[in-house]
């Protein structure tokens, strides 16, 4: 059953390009209370100036978590509070988008804001200074300091993309925050936000005079043009290319990846999501990951892997919406573990992918996973919210609706189809591995001669895995010797 049938209340899904170079994307409830707003700029992480990186999110925060040119932050705050609502916004590599939501009760009031805050920034200096050492918290002491998990994962794409313009955070790094300015804030404002590079999405039981208010305020922004940056390919890889990021940390986070060269607007992605799915679902144990590191050996607490940049949004267990890319790499991630078990856990994630690209899928997995995709796919999109955020992805790739395209290609996938996806655009060999360790001289000679990597268990498992962890402890890994290093925690994100 199509999505769009199956969400029944809505009964207008459209995007209309107006006169100008803005663009609407609308889905419209009549009967939905509630109002979402989508306002996306197409400027990213990739547009920071050189030296000033972190320039695109600080602008963005200080635009949604500022104030407007009628009222403070704090008065801000205080008249939303009443209406039970918030404005977020999610700052990535290409887009950035601002989200507000609210009953329609509050929708004459809320918009006013909501608008004013993008088109009206306060900017002001109070503000600033307080999102920038918000900023420079984060990357000295939740991602250096206190959070493994994320660290891990944002090394390893740093390590993807070298030289590259996806090569940073989208925070920034340190000394591009220090570097800037109000003023330089003020000026990438006036460049980027600009009807060439807009999107304006609107969800719910709003009016045809609401949209038709929204097109003129937004009209107000200067035409600009297009911020479409070229990308060059990511850096080739040779071999297993590791980094130990050097912390004093009790426990190992383990993050690997290599660059594939489909997104959702590829057929091949679809077939890949299907493979992915098996090996390492996202907080499920439907994947081979999951049960053969968690589920049979008590490692860690999760194990996944990713066809595409994946952000959980917030605390569900679903991708967060509007974070599209036009470069993507496929990911496994191997939430921390003991010390002694991160050599083994590293080896075991490598085993299992190479079984995955030499042996592929049997007609049984594939078809329990198709249909257990078919089925969990449903869930990405329950709120109105979200399904206005995959629309817009959706017009970035510049294909149907995400959860109805990967409906159409399921029914008619084979295993044959999935099988030759793997073995076109999945490997084992080449990748870039970010460890998040303690004991990081210690873990690099196990690494670099590939020493035995027995495990311990803390109460009776099955024979069988017992046995099969014998081949697991002196898994050959084909680590690339000249490209294994330690890099101080302190000297991530500085530059």
């Amino acid at each position: 059953m199509k999505t769009t049938i199956f969400l029944l209340t809505i009964f207008l899904f459209m995007s209309t390009a107006l006169s100008s170079s803005m663009r609407i994307v609308e889905m419209r409830s009549e009967k939905s209370p509630i109002i979402t707003f989508r306002i996306q700029f197409r400027t990213g992480s990739i547009n920071d100036v050189k030296g000033k990186e972190g320039i695109n999110a600080f602008t963005a925060y200080l635009i949604a978590q500022g104030g407007t040119q009628e009222l403070t932050y704090k008065q801000v705050i205080d008249k939303l509070y009443p209406w039970a609502t918030q404005i977020d916004v999610v700052a990535d590599k290409e887009v950035t988008t601002f989200i507000g939501e609210t009953h329609r009760d509050h929708l004459d009031n809320f918009y006013k804001i909501f608008s004013d805050l993008i088109l009206h920034p306060r900017f002001d200096v109070e503000d600033y200074n307080r999102l920038k050492e918000d900023g420079m918290n984060y990357l000295k002491t939740t991602l250096r300091g206190t959070n493994d998990e994320e660290l891990g994962k944002q090394a390893m794409q740093g390590m993807l993309y070298e030289n590259h313009p996806y090569g940073w955070t989208n925070v920034g790094t340190v000394q591009g925050i220090t570097a800037t300015t109000l003023e330089d804030i003020k000026v990438f404002y006036k460049t980027n936000y600009t009807q060439a590079n807009l999107t304006i999405g609107i969800a719910g039981g709003y009016s045809k005079g609401l949209l038709e208010r929204m097109k003129k305020d937004f009209a107000s922004l200067p035409e600009g043009k297009n911020n479409v940056v070229e990308l060059p390919k990511a850096n080739p890889i040779n071999d297993l290319e590791v980094t130990i990021v050097d912390k004093q940390s009790i426990a190992t986070a383990i993050s690997v990846g290599f660059p594939v060269s489909v997104t959702r607007a590829d057929k091949d992605f679809y077939a890949l999501m299907v493979a992915n799915s098996y090996f390492g679902e996202h907080r499920t144990f439907n994947g081979v990951l999951m049960n053969k590191i968690r589920g049979e050996r008590g490692i860690n607490y999760g194990d996944y892997s990713y066809a595409e940049n994946f952000i959980q949004d917030g605390g569900t267990r679903f991708m967060l919406p509007c974070v599209p890319r036009r470069q993507q790499f496929f990911s496994i991630w191997i939430r921390p573990t003991k010390p002694e078990d991160a050599h083994f856990s590293l080896r075991e994630a490598i085993r299992e992918l190479k079984k995955l690209c030499e042996n592929g899928l049997t007609k049984e997995q594939f078809e329990t996973t198709r249909d257990f995709l078919m089925n969990y796919s449903k869930l990405w999109v329950q709120t109105q919210n979200r399904r206005l955020g995959f629309e817009l992805d959706s017009k970035f790739y510049n294909t149907e609706f995400f959860v109805d395209r990967l409906e159409k290609e399921l029914k008619s996938m084979t295993v044959k189809d999935v099988n030759d996806v793997i073995k076109k655009h999945l490997q084992f060999k080449n990748a870039k591995v970010a460890i998040v360790a303690g004991n990081a001289n210690e873990l690099k000679e196990k690494i670099l001669t590939n020493a035995e990597s027995p495990i311990k268990y803390a109460s009776k498992v099955p024979d069988a895995i017992l046995e099969e962890d014998k081949d697991i402890v002196n898994h050959l890994l084909n680590i690339n010797k000249g490209a294994i290093k330690i890099v101080p925690v302190n000297a991530l994100f500085e530059k």
